[in-house]
This record gives structure tokens, C-alpha cells and sequence, in this order.
């Protein structure tokens, strides 16, 4: 797993063997950020990652010059890895909440240029997190919002839907606001 583009650019996060979380491939992570590119100045975005895993999309945030990053990740090991490699390169930049992410989205007051939500396959609400996301009042206009998820799911029928991406086996929905 490596960070694509920006101040960062190169670098390798090497997971423990014991690790859970399934990061977005790559592949999917660099090209899903050259579309993004086209409609979001990095400088000035304000971003969320929900279901942070391995903070691969918060550290791509960061060094793409976000310069306010949130994560939200409860299970201990993968926030403590966050924790760790947020130290070991000095990003400042983020924002780390162990918590769950229904929790989060509950009680934050913060509001966010872009959203990026990539919760287990298997979570048993997943078919819930976009509605959740998009019913709260933290997208800012003009926003953006990405659910990575299955191919079993279509959410097309949701308010400010705007296309769906499949990159090999990882399928993007993306919401824009305004």
C-alpha cells in the first residue's frame, strides 16, 4: 500500500500481518483521485474519511495538501497503525477519532468538502451509510461524497447521486451536493 500523489508521494505503509481491514487496492485509490482531481482543489478541502481502516485514504488527503483531515476508525489496532504512521510523518494535518462512525456522524458539529466512507464489506448497516451521511448536515455545498462498496449494492436512487465508478472489483458511488 503506498501514498500516490503529493508531499508523500511514494511512500509505503507496510500493514502488521495481523491487520484486518481490507484497503482500497492502489489501483482503485489512484485512479479514483485522478477523477477527483477535475472538480476538487486539494488546497481548500476540508475531508472526512469514515471507517478509516488503514488510513491510507486520510495520509493520500494529507498529502495531496488537505489542510484539515478527519478519521474516524474504532477497532483499536488499525487506529493505533494510524496513530503511528500519522507520527511518523508528521501529519498534522489529521484529525484521528476512535470511535464508531454512526457515533461520529451523531455528535460532530464539523462541516466537509469531501466525504470518503469505506465500511466492511460484511457491516451489517452498510446499506445505511450513505443515507446517514447524506440526512446529516456536514456536507458543505458543492460537496463531495464517495462510498466505496460491492458490486452488490446500487445506490443510484439516492439524493445528489451522480455516477457510479467500478475499478476492477472496487465499485465507487459518488454524491455531489449542489
Amino acid at each position: 500500500m503506498r501514498i500516490i500523489s503529493g508531499k508523500y508521494k511514494g511512500k509505503r505503509l507496510t500493514l502488521p500481518k495481523n491487520f484486518k481491514a481490507r484497503p482500497t487496492t492502489d489501483f482503485a485509490k489512484e485512479n479514483l483521485f485522478n477523477s477527483l482531481s477535475n472538480y476538487i482543489n486539494w488546497e481548500e478541502t476540508v475531508a472526512l474519511d469514515l471507517f478509516g481502516g488503514t488510513g491510507s485514504i486520510s495520509f493520500e488527503l494529507v498529502s495531496r495538501g488537505c489542510p484539515r483531515v478527519w478519521c474516524v476508525e474504532k477497532d483499536p489496532l488499525n487506529f493505533s497503525f494510524i496513530e503511528k504512521t500519522k507520527k511518523e510523518l508528521g501529519a498534522d494535518e489529521l484529525y484521528t477519532n476512535k470511535m464508531d462512525v454512526f457515533k461520529f456522524l451523531l455528535l460532530t458539529r464539523e462541516k466537509f468538502d469531501f466525504v470518503f466512507a469505506d465500511p466492511p464489506y460484511d457491516l451489517k448497516f452498510l446499506a445505511d451509510v450513505p443515507k446517514q451521511v447524506l440526512e446529516k448536515d456536514i456536507l458543505n455545498d458543492r460537496a463531495l461524497f464517495v462510498m466505496e462498496h460491492s458490486k452488490d449494492y446500487d445506490f443510484s436512487h439516492l439524493p445528489f447521486f451522480s455516477e457510479k465508478r467500478v475499478y476492477g472489483s472496487v465499485n465507487f458511488s459518488v454524491f455531489k451536493k449542489g
